[in-house]
C-alpha cells in the first residue's frame, strides 16, 4: 500500500501497462466530453473502459469543466470506445463529444489518468 501511495503521490498521472494493439493497425484520437463529467469518477470510468480493451493514451480533467483525453488502438476499438462514453457511467451526462485524429505515439503501452 505505502508504495501505491507514493507512486500515486510523487508522479502528476498514475498509468498502468496495457497489451496495446499492434501500432501498424493502431489510429490515435483527441476526444473531448463536455457535460456533467467532473466530480463524478468520469476519469476512472474511461481508465477502466479503456484498459481491458487494449487501449492506451491517457484522460485529465480540463479548467473549462470537460474531460480531455489521447486514446490510441484500431479504428473500430475506439469506435467502441466512444459509444460506451456516450452512455457514461451513471452519474455523467454527456452533451457533446468531439474527436481529431493525432499521429499514433509508437512503442506506447500505458493508459493513465493525467492530473
Amino acid at each position: 500500500m505505502k508504495n501505491f501511495l507514493k507512486q500515486i503521490l510523487s508522479s502528476d498521472s498514475y498509468e498502468e501497462k496495457v497489451t496495446p494493439v499492434d501500432a501498424e493497425n493502431a489510429v490515435r484520437r483527441s476526444i473531448t466530453v463536455s457535460g456533467r463529467v467532473q466530480g463524478v469518477g468520469f476519469r476512472f470510468f474511461v481508465q477502466q473502459t479503456a484498459r481491458p480493451m487494449g487501449i492506451t493514451g491517457w484522460v485529465k480533467n480540463l479548467s473549462d469543466g470537460s474531460v480531455t483525453m489521447e486514446v490510441q488502438s484500431s479504428p473500430e476499438i475506439l469506435d467502441k470506445l466512444v459509444e460506451r462514453l456516450k452512455k457514461g457511467n451513471g452519474f455523467s451526462k454527456i452533451v457533446q463529444i468531439k474527436s481529431n485524429d493525432l499521429e499514433v505515439v509508437k512503442g506506447e503501452d500505458k493508459f493513465g489518468i493525467r492530473y
